[in-house]
């Protein structure tokens, strides 16, 4: 016979005025968390009791009711209640419904108390995200879903932001597939194509940190730190349609600007009207581009003229400014340390100051007429103008006088610029550009193996190894002299190529091939200011400069000295001319850089010191991805290599700017050659190839030592075993 299923009986449920509840003290919860007690009172206000409490009856001594209920599951909102009466919100009789249970069932408080605690089944993230979202798209402000849960309308902004990724990627984070953090990272680009593009990219490889999934998805944008979006400003940008990608959960920087193209056509369109208005000072010529080489100047003769000088009104505040700068110091020379009212003031009248002090150049109209101006970006997004340089071909013609004597109003600056005209001129690396926007290129198939180094990134490196090295001879006058008396020996006993009878110079040599950040190095901010700097004291007349070197004390003619012969210094890759005419010979270069390594290291050059650091820019862009491995496998270590071994060539080589960043890592024709069992093998060489005068000079570093053979560098780190380095061979 079948047994009856015994059929459960739920507690009924009534309302009971608040003053006949009490707290029950068997209630398990005694640590706060979760929703304040002012929060659920200000919810309860707002929505209601959405759930009803859970009581008892409180019995006599005999057994009997009192009337009175406890509450052992749903204090907290018991609680809300409380302070809802006291705040006179709420009537203390106020109906409260109940789940009334019985008293005489073989249930205990507690076990009631807890079951209605541990029971309960957390929201997941991600059904909130949608909530929010879903009220939101009923028409409920950001501010007013925050003020409705008592969150930071920021918090809001980030859920929603979170709720609005691609549908296929939340569904991964609510099966548990992805982290939070990785669905942060995701938020930072709106485009869920590109999103889950990015995932399939990265969910079978090690590389899966937020932090590559950001890098992934703002590769094609520009940071807003970028000098041309500071330059353009963001919210001209923005005018223009462009898009600014934002990341709601770490510092940004100010995000990224997702239209590269739409920005450098408003920082030309920027640069233009400026140009446009510059030019109605009647300079002849304006050449404005968002970045500039590095000695664009050179060659060029540079005007000079009076400061416009101070108003009335603009030197009673200039003497103002001094007088509060004095007082302030007087006040507080002898503080240990200034308040941060006063340090920021007095940086504030220090800025002024320099300001007056860059008052614009009074010019001669004629010279005006034939000179010009470059205008550019500066690195800080600021408007760089420098007025006043008079190209070779621009002089003044000269005119004979009664004497028959030419003369003109630049024939002595053209005497001091003599062999200057013959310098090669700029060579910039080739954009190609469709529409505004750059082209990729596609990857070339890389052969097995290292390649050698391309001879225009031979170049560009050992530029600034050059400019390096003249910093670090002027430097040191020890050096410098002796390199000098080195030049002079050679010519005076005819141990070496002359240039004339008796005469000893120093010619710049300019660099016509560079990085586009040559200009902006440690280096060549060393040398301008230096050249600056001297420049500002030398007396223009030749007699008073003869006088004026002649009372110079022996350290300061000692520093000049240094300083001129730093300009001669020749440390650049050129590719050989075998069949001889213009360049350089195979002989030639290796006494070059020969020497070059000979005065690195009397200098102690260090081009990690010098602040040559790896980037996409100045060497791992342009080099194959074996290189790219090999450099960060040498200089971050295997692991680090094995991490991005796999990766596309315009990716790794960003990842390995990171990798590299503060690692000294070098390529090879940065580093110091060790020269000394080479020597003899150089040597031997040298000695094949003739005895001529300069055939006996120096020895050959060791990446020209097989220049036309087969690559010295395979792909095993290994070939390069031993205390001696050996140098990249040029690509032909």
């Amino acid at each position: 016979m079948a047994t009856a299923v015994q059929k459960i009986t739920l507690a009924s449920a009534r309302d009971i005025p608040f003053n006949k509840l009490v707290l029950s003290q068997s209630n398990v919860r005694r640590v706060k968390a979760g929703v304040s007690i002012e929060e659920m009172a200000a919810s309860i206000a707002r929505r209601g009791l959405i759930q009803s409490l859970h009581v008892r009856a409180v019995l006599d001594a005999e057994g009997a009711e009192t009337g009175m209920f406890e509450v052992p599951a749903g204090g907290r909102r018991y609680l809300a209640l409380e302070l809802l009466v006291k705040q006179k919100r709420l009537n203390k009789t106020a109906p409260v419904p109940c789940v009334v249970s019985d008293a005489a069932s073989g249930v205990l408080i507690d076990e009631v108390s807890l079951a209605e605690n541990i029971e309960r089944a957390p929201l997941h993230p991600l059904d909130q995200y949608r909530a929010f979202q879903a009220m939101r798209d009923k028409g409920m402000t950001e501010e007013g879903i925050a003020a409705a849960f008592f969150v930071g309308v920021n918090v809001v902004k980030q859920r929603l932001r979170l709720a609005a990724v691609s549908p296929v990627l939340l569904d991964l984070y609510a099966e548990d597939g992805m982290t939070l953090e990785q669905l942060m990272a995701f938020t930072v680009s709106p485009d869920h194509a590109r999103q889950e593009q990015v995932w399939e990219a990265i969910k079978k490889s090690y590389g899966r940190e937020p932090w590559q999934v950001r890098r992934m998805l703002t590769e094609t944008a520009v940071r807003a730190s970028d000098k041309r979006a500071r330059f353009v400003g963001i919210e001209a940008y923005e005018t223009e349609g462009g898009v600014v990608l934002r990341d709601l959960f770490e510092s940004d920087d100010g995000g990224w600007l997702q239209d590269a193209a739409l920005l450098d056509r408003l920082a030309a369109d920027r640069l233009r009207v400026i140009a446009d208005e510059i030019a109605g000072e009647g300079w002849k010529w304006i050449e404005a581009a968002i970045s500039l080489p590095y000695g664009v100047n050179q060659g060029l003769r540079d005007l000079v003229g009076p400061q416009v000088d101070l108003t009335d009104e603009e030197q009673a505040t200039v003497d103002a400014l001094n007088a509060e700068l004095e007082r302030l110091e007087a006040e507080y020379q002898d503080a240990p340390e200034l308040p941060d009212d006063v340090d920021e003031r007095l940086g504030e009248i220090e800025t002024a100051l320099a300001a007056f002090d860059e008052r614009p150049v009074q010019y001669d109209p004629a010279e005006i007429a034939r000179a010009g101006v470059f205008v550019s970006i500066g690195s800080d997004g600021s408007l760089v103008v420098d007025r006043g340089y008079v190209r070779p071909e621009d002089e003044a013609p000269a005119v004979a006088d009664a004497d028959d004597r030419a003369v003109s109003s630049a024939s002595d600056s053209a005497e001091l610029r003599d062999g200057e005209a013959a310098f090669a001129p700029i060579v910039q690396r080739a954009v190609v550009t469709v529409g505004g926007a750059p082209v990729v290129q596609p990857e070339p198939e890389e052969e097995d193996g290292i390649r050698p180094l391309p001879d225009r990134l031979l170049s560009e490196l050992t530029a600034h190894r050059t400019l390096a090295l003249r910093d670090a001879v002027a430097g040191n006058p020890h050096v410098a002299m002796t390199a000098l008396l080195h030049k002079l020996v050679r010519d005076t006993f005819g141990l070496g190529s002359t240039t004339g009878a008796i005469e000893a110079s120093v010619r710049e040599v300019y660099l016509a091939v560079q990085a586009d950040d040559l200009k902006d190095s440690a280096s060549a901010r060393s040398v301008d200011e230096r050249h600056e700097g001297w420049k500002a004291d030398l007396p223009e007349d030749d007699e008073a400069l003869w006088d004026w070197l002649a009372a110079l004390d022996e350290a300061s003619r000692m520093a000049l000295l240094a300083h001129c012969v730093s300009y001669g210094v020749n440390a650049l890759y050129q590719k050989p001319n075998p069949f001889g005419g213009s360049g350089v010979s195979e002989q030639g270069l290796r006494v070059r850089l020969a020497e070059a390594d000979r005065l690195a290291r009397a200098t102690g050059l260090d081009m990690v010191e010098a602040g040559w650091r790896p980037t996409v820019r100045n060497y791992l862009g342009t080099v194959t991805k074996a290189r790219i491995v090999e450099a960060v496998r040498e200089g971050a270590g295997e692991r680090a290599a094995q991490l991005i071994d796999h990766l596309k060539k315009g990716d790794m080589a960003k990842e390995a700017e990171r990798l590299l960043a503060d690692s000294g890592w070098l390529p090879e024709p940065l580093r110091l050659a060790n020269l000394g069992d080479e020597r003899i093998a150089a040597d031997a060489a040298i000695e094949t190839e003739g005895t001529g005068a300069e055939g006996e000079a120096d020895v050959l570093p060791a990446f020209l030592a097989n220049m036309g053979d087969e690559p010295a560098i395979g792909d095993d780190p290994a070939a390069n075993d031993g205390d001696e380095f050996v140098h990249a061979v040029a690509a032909e």
